[in-house]
């Protein structure tokens, strides 16, 4: 792709991603300010209730049940799992009261003729503790960091430019806050699905960096230009490649998103918004922060030569 001005467009690159991420930071307050929480923490965070359930007759729990539930229990993120083989049904929510699951029993028993006695509830747990921990969520964080760490270390001795391993990285992290964003706009609930998806955008969307980095350090032994042109040429060059492969991962994720349970729907949509921005920063942020990095180093070279010279 020809005439792509990456570099003399990067001030509108680099406003339209500060906006972004500016606007899902702004909703966490926000949303701490009207009483919901900065973020939506579901059951593996903050620990829930857990019922299991005879309905003595095959269900559907995703068009059955969860409206009624939604409907007794706002706002109760709810997991839905039959038990194989039998007519049972386990339902995982956030902490309720005695009262509210008492008056869901009650609104199944109404649905499915039970017995009104409760002798269908198999099994009832009203406080159960989180299975994340706080030192399972201090790990993640020690994983994450290390993982950039690694890749700053790996991709500045590849390329043998610590400048390329500083821009990829802070592009990974313009990513990590684009989806952080979305849960906090979007009231996603965040679950152990959150670990998995950030963890799968960082890798995938090092990987079109790389791709576009390996390109830049090739043409600049080959072409004879400034920066600008060099790096617009190689983003020319790799970004139909790019923008291909983020298709095809799209197309299979949005088909999870729209075929998929409610579970797998949380895991998809924020999947989607992260290989979008992936493919984003790889394409217009990473390379004009190499870019910026380099112009600065030179100009620092260039006023220490002069310094030098006027010392003299």
């Amino acid at each position: 792709m020809k005439n792509l001005r990456v570099i003399e467009n990067r001030k509108i690159f680099f406003i339209l991603s500060s906006v972004l991420i500016l606007v899902g930071l702004l909703a966490m307050p926000f949303n701490a300010m009207r009483g919901n929480g900065m973020l939506n923490y579901d059951i593996e965070f903050k620990g829930g209730s857990v019922m299991q359930i005879d309905l003595g007759q095959d269900v559907n729990p995703q068009t059955d049940i969860l409206p009624i539930i939604n409907e007794v229990i706002p706002d109760a993120s709810p997991r839905l799992q039959k038990v194989t083989g039998t007519t049972e049904l386990v339902i995982t929510m956030k902490p309720t009261t005695s009262e509210q699951r008492t008056q869901l029993y009650e609104a199944l028993a109404e649905k499915y003729n039970l017995t009104g006695e409760k002798k269908d509830i198999l099994s009832t747990d009203s406080n159960f503790a989180p299975t994340i921990s706080g030192e399972f969520k201090m790990k993640a964080i020690q994983a994450v960091l290390l993982g950039a760490i690694l890749m700053l270390i790996y991709i500045s001795i590849r390329f043998k430019d610590f400048k390329f391993g500083a821009s990829a990285v802070l592009a990974l992290l313009h990513n990590v806050l684009i989806m952080l964003g979305v849960y906090a706009l979007f009231r996603i609930p965040l679950n152990n699905s959150f670990i998995a998806a950030m963890l799968t955008i960082i890798g995938y969307s090092i990987n079109d960096t790389i791709i576009i980095f390996d390109r830049i350090r090739e043409n600049k032994g080959r072409i004879k230009g400034s920066d600008e042109e060099v790096i617009d040429i190689s983003v020319g060059q790799t970004v139909t490649r790019s923008i291909n492969t983020s298709i095809t991962t799209l197309v299979m994720v949005v088909l999870l998103y729209f075929l998929g349970v409610s579970s797998v729907k949380e895991f998809a949509f924020p999947l989607v918004v992260g290989i979008i921005a992936g493919t984003y920063s790889s394409i217009f942020i990473a390379s004009p922060l190499w870019y910026e990095m380099r112009k600065f180093q030179r100009k620092h070279n260039k006023n220490k030569v002069g310094k030098k010279a006027t010392a003299k």
